[in-house]
């Protein structure tokens, strides 16, 4: 136990060194942004819009420094959603991990299963040089990964190392859905799709009743699986194309 309190605590100082750096700047949008439907999710300053999940308030594991939603204690932290649903959106934002970190975006989370990835696919966030899980950073876990990168014969990675920010851009749309890491286009799916489903039904969330069955919920952010911060967390509400109504069953 001794250990482990104090590899959390060595792994948050290093991050929390890391984000003594963060600019002022961040944290806010440009007119133009705001002329083109984007909000923040994260005002730089509390946590006005988040909650734990299916729970009130902010574990203390979670604290904001320096401008960022960070996890500094994955012991007492918890998977945080927002307060506001979204259906059909783009999302966007930085995170910077910790060694060996593993954390997650989940969307069209909902209040009924036991955590939020039992109803919200996850864009997988990782170290992907130290982290145990073999699902690398970007990834739709365990459903959809890049491609082979010819440039290097291994599957594609377009993070920076631990202690870098990097950028994270989330499409998600009845036409297709698109992971983006550092600018560079990771894959695209069709959510309800057959190839989608068929992948679905050969993972282990074929046993999860409401498994990316909604297509609206809260975007959730993982914090039991290492220290991790986030800033810069924006969404654009993306409209559905005339008569797009699906029914859920």
């Amino acid at each position: 136990m001794k250990s482990i309190c104090i590899l959390i605590a060595s792994t948050s100082a290093l991050l929390a060194s890391a984000l003594v750096s963060a600019g002022q700047d961040n944290n806010t949008l440009t007119d133009a942004e705001k002329a083109a439907g984007w909000q923040l999710l994260f005002n730089g300053t509390n946590f006005d819009g988040w909650h734990n999940f299916r729970r009130e308030g902010i574990r203390p594991g979670w604290q904001v420094i320096n401008g960022t939603i960070t996890c500094v204690n994955p012991r007492n932290a918890g998977d945080i959603v927002t307060s506001n649903q979204f259906d059909w959106f783009e999302l966007q934002l930085d995170y910077n991990i910790s060694p060996a970190g593993n954390s997650g975006i989940m969307f069209h989370v909902g209040n009924t299963g036991p955590a939020v990835w039992a109803t919200g696919p996850e864009f997988q966030l990782e170290d992907n040089v130290l982290a145990e899980d073999p699902v690398r950073c970007g990834w739709l876990y365990a459903l959809y990964q890049p491609p082979i990168d010819p440039k290097t014969g291994k599957t594609l990675d377009a993070t920076k190392p631990v202690g870098e920010w990097n950028h994270v851009r989330l499409l998600v749309t009845p036409q297709k859905c698109e992971h983006d890491i550092n600018g560079v286009e990771y894959f695209e799916y069709v959510l309800h799709s057959d190839d989608f489903n068929k992948r679905v039904a050969a993972s282990k969330f074929s046993m999860m009743p409401g498994f990316a069955e909604s297509d609206t919920g809260s975007i959730a952010l993982q914090g039991d699986h290492g220290s991790i911060a986030f800033r810069n967390i924006k969404i654009r509400r993306v409209p559905a194309p005339p008569g797009n109504v699906r029914i859920v069953p």
